[in-house]
This record gives C-alpha cells, structure tokens and sequence, in this order.
C-alpha cells in the first residue's frame, strides 16, 4: 500500500511539474506571437504557485519590458535575485535592465558572470544575452552575435531560436547578407518557424526591397497563419496602399491577437485609412475618454490628422501638441512635425511655429531625400506668404544638401535669391555656378544680366555691360532662331548704355549695326541706326573763343588815370 501510495504521488508530481513547464512554454508561445496580456497571465499564474520558478520570472521579465513596463521587471528581478542570487537568467535578466538604463558595464559584468556559473554551457543563457544585447539600444550587437555563435557550438545544439536571434544581432549590425544566413539556418532546423522568416522580411524592408519583403511576410504567415508580426506588417503595407487587402490582414490579425485597447487603435487607425475622417475622429475620442492617461498618445496624433482634414486646424494643432508632450520619444515620427508645420501654416500667427517644426522634422528625419522634401514644403509655404529672402534661404539649404540637383534646382535657388533682391547671391548663382554647369543653357546668361542691371538700375557703374554682351553672343550661339529676340533686347540696352550713360553714339551705333546683321529688317534698330548715324554726322560746334574780360574804370575811390582831372 506504502509503495502505491510512494508512487501515486510521485507521478502526481511529475504531472504538476509536467504542467507547470507547460505553462511557462505557453507563456513563451504567446510572447513569441506577441500576445503579451495573454503571456502576462499565464506566466503570473505559475509564480503564484511557484513562486522560485526561474523559467517564468526570466520570461515575466521580458513581457514586462517589451510592454514598456521595465520598472516592474526590474523589481521582479530584484526580488528573483535576493533569493537565487546565482540563478544565471535572472543575472542576464538584471543585465538587460542595466543596458536600458547605459549601464553597460554593469550589464557585461553580469552577462560574463552568468556565462561563468553555467560554465558556458547553457544555451539559454547565451540566448538571454544574445536577446538583451539585441533588445536594449545601448546593446553590443557583436557580443551579441559572439554569445549566440558559442551557443550554436555547445554540445547538441538544435534551437531555431539561436540563429534567429543572431539573424537579429546581424541585422542591428546592418549586416543583411549575416542576418539573412542566419534566419535560413533557423528554418533549416524549423521549417515552420515563421519568426525567422519574418526576420528576413525585415532585412528586405530595411532596404524597401518590395520584391523580397513581401513574399518574405507572406510566406511567414503561410507557416503560421497566427503569426501577428507578419500579419501586422502586411496590414500596414497595405495601409497606404490598398485599404481592401490590408483589411484582410487586419481582421486576420484581430481574430489572433489579445483583445483589448489595441485592437481598437488599429480598427481607429482603419477607419482613417479608408478615408472615414469623422469616424475615426470620433473613435479616438471615445477611446481617449475611456481611457484617460492610460490610452495610447496617438490616439491625439490620430484626433490631429482627422481633424486637419476637416477643416478644424486650432483643433488639430492642440491635438499634436498633446500628441507630442505624452508620446515616448521613439514613437514620434518626422512626418508628425511635419504635419505640425502644416497644421501651422492654416493659422494666421502660427507661420514662425511652421518653420520651426519644419527644421525639427528635417533634423529628425535620417533619408536625405525627405530633408530634402521637408525643405521645399518649407520654402513654398515662405514663398505663399511673400517671405522671397526666407524662401531663397530654404531652397539653398535644399540644393546644397542634394547629392544630384538638377538645372531647376539650382534656378529656382537662384531666382528665389533674385526676387528676395539678394542680387549678389543671384549674380553668384546665375553667373558663377549655372553658367558654368550649363554652359549650353540661356538661363543662366540671362538671369546673370538682370541680376547685374537689378543691382544697378542707372547703369551708371557698367557692371551689367558685360552680361549683356555675353548674353547677346550666347543668344546667337546656343539657338540664333529661338534666342534672336533675346540678342536684340541685350543690344538695345547697350546702345541706350553707349550713347544715353557713356555719350558715345559711335559704340552704340556698332550695338544697333550687331543687330541689323542678323535682322536687317527690324524696323526699331534701322530707326534708331538713323538717328544715331546723323547724331555721329552732325557737324560739331566749333568752339567760340574766350572773350577777354572788360576792363571796369576805376571809381573815385580807387584813383588812378581815369580820375578827372581838376
């Protein structure tokens, strides 16, 4: 009886110990899908009945972190370490929240300690590192990559997760050919392990790789139609691009996912992308009501941009301002000061705070091509408002930070400084920089003249006689048939130069003569010829003599010999 008793409750045991490492695997299973609320409450349960489970305090650890609640964790693995000091995961565990924290000296001495008590041995432990390396910003990627290749090195090694996470320390590396290896050889050990094929969708993302990103997270959700992260990243392509498809993914990815707040910001966010601005307007206040400070910031980006498109602008510019005071920094995008600046523009008195928002989105935004974007959003909305001297600053900062400007680049940049009367900066464009680059161009010729006559409306410097010239004589040289009208207006404003500024009716006689060559009908220049001729003609005055001065007599007072004689 003794012996049936001794092994009922053996197995009994077994059992439980059987279901409790059950229930931390499905812990990790709804963490692995990102289903953080249903891993929260599974891990939860088996602490509370265990409360020394190691497995469980790690993996309750990294759902609080990835749920943005690394205080808790850190009390958890505080706690887990006061009485299992020497229990490597949660070494590795408190090492993470020292990197989160840039500690990162701290954090090596935990990890190597860790590496020491399971003599190097454990490959969960070379994970947990891998992963807190890959995780926290302040994170080494090569150790990372060190640490999951000496796990794949231990004796009998065969888990898909090390090669994913090191996929994940080569792509933090920017290593796309490591990190897609590495993904493969996960597959290779778990052809269904859709996480890694996931991972490799990512690399291709990364490099807006549409022909290979896009197979990539379809096919991982062939592997595992629950996998969310694929799930939601096609739902977002398909956001901005075909509202039926990514609701598709969307109803795929609510019938997976935890239910909760959430789910309604991305039904919220849908309703905006299927062009329901009110709808969606009113879901996120609903939300932000029922929520209160607990509801995702963005559900005030979301009452913003609704409320843009409606015409509320004041109501809009609160909305972002809001957004961006309780937003964590990460989230925030460029395009939302962007859309600020836009916001801006609408309200009279608000212009200053659109070129603000517009430099923070342009130092914020890290692809030279949207700077660049930022920047003539920038300098359209200086030139709407007449501001010509701060449009030519925005336009010159744009071609200045183009790698490839082309001709209408460099004249708008030029024409700005021309019209804001920075006639210097234009004469140096239009001079200098466009007529050596375009060479062939009449633009560049023509603006450098007017900016040298803009500068000096009289003429009486001479400054804009060369230009003129060099106009007329590349007029004549680049397109004679299309140009001819341009040579001839160069020419009349030289010979008005000669002969009304320098009085010399010669010079401008030979400026007329230079149009009558290629034009020998124009009836203006064979008028003018006419009259400039018979001025050259015209006999000249001879000049009249000095008469010499009258001789006054002298008066009483001064004496002298015409005095009377007595």
């Amino acid at each position: 009886m003794n012996k049936i008793r001794f092994f009922f409750l053996s197995a009994l045991f077994i059992t439980v110990g059987t279901l409790q490492a059950q229930s931390v695997d499905q812990g990790k299973r709804f963490a692995y899908y990102t289903r953080y609320k249903s891993a929260k409450d599974v891990l939860e349960k088996v602490l509370a009945s265990n409360p020394n489970n190691i497995d469980a305090m790690y993996w309750l650890g990294q759902v609080l972190i990835e749920t943005k609640d690394s205080a808790a964790a850190q009390a958890l693995y505080q706690r887990g370490l006061a009485s299992n000091g020497s229990a490597p995961l949660l070494l590795v565990g408190m090492g993470q929240i020292e990197l989160m924290q840039g500690k990162t000296n701290d954090a090596k001495q935990r990890f190597e300690t860790a590496i020491s008590l399971s003599k190097g041995k454990d490959v969960q432990v070379q994970n947990a590192i891998a992963r807190a390396n890959v995780a926290a910003r302040a994170g080494d990627a090569q150790y990372a990559i060190e640490k999951a290749t000496q796990a794949t090195q231990i004796k009998g090694f065969n888990d898909p997760d090390t090669y994913k996470l090191l996929g994940d320390a080569y792509r933090k590396n920017i290593d796309g050919g490591g990190a897609v290896t590495a993904y493969t050889k996960a597959l290779s050990l778990n052809a269904k392990y859709a996480a890694a094929k996931y991972g490799i969708g990512k690399v291709y993302l990364t490099q807006n790789n549409k022909e290979y990103f896009i197979p990539a997270f379809e096919e991982a959700i062939q592997m595992d139609p629950a996998y969310l992260p694929a799930l939601f990243e096609l739902f977002y392509y398909y956001y901005f691009r075909d509202v039926n498809k990514a609701e598709q993914y969307l109803n795929q990815y609510v019938s997976n996912a935890d239910q909760g707040p959430d789910i309604e910001y991305l039904k919220t966010d849908f309703r905006y992308a299927k062009g329901d601005f009110a709808g969606a307007r009113t879901a996120a206040q609903q939300l932000i009501t029922q929520y209160a400070d607990k509801v995702n910031p963005r559900m005030y980006r979301m009452i913003a941009y609704t409320s843009d498109t409606l015409g509320d602008a004041p109501g809009a510019k609160q909305a972002m301002n809001t957004f961006l005071a309780k937003a964590e920094p990460e989230t925030i995008l460029p395009g939302d000061y962007l859309e600020l600046a836009k916001i801006n523009s609408k309200i009279p008195g608000s212009e200053s705070e659109a070129f603000a928002n517009f430099q923070t989105a342009i130092d914020k935004d890290t692809a030279l091509e949207n700077k660049i974007e930022y920047i003539n959003k920038a300098a359209d909305l200086a030139k709407k408002l007449g501001d010509r001297k701060q449009q030519a600053a925005w336009l010159g900062v744009a071609y200045r930070m183009d790698k490839n400007p082309n001709q209408n680049d460099l004249y708008n940049y030029g024409f700005a400084h021309y019209q804001a009367g920075n006639y210097d900066s234009a004469i140096n464009i239009f001079c200098n920089e466009y007529e050596g680059k375009y060479p062939n161009e009449i633009f560049g010729y023509l603006w450098c003249a007017r900016a040298n006559e803009a500068k000096d409306t009289t003429w009486q410097s001479g400054i804009a006689v060369q230009p003129f010239e060099k106009l007329a004589q590349m007029s004549m040289t680049i397109d004679s048939a299309k140009y001819k009208g341009q040579a001839k207006n160069a020419l009349f404003k030289l010979a008005s130069y000669a002969n009304d500024v320098k009085k010399d009716p010669k010079q401008a006689l030979a400026y007329v003569n230079q149009i009558l060559a290629f034009d020998p009908a124009d009836p203006n220049a064979m008028k003018i010829q006419d009259i400039l001729q018979k001025a050259i003609n015209r006999p000249q005055k001879a000049a009249t003599p000095a008469k010499p001065p009258v001789k006054k007599p002298a008066t009483k007072s001064g004496g002298g010999s015409s005095a009377k004689k007595k």
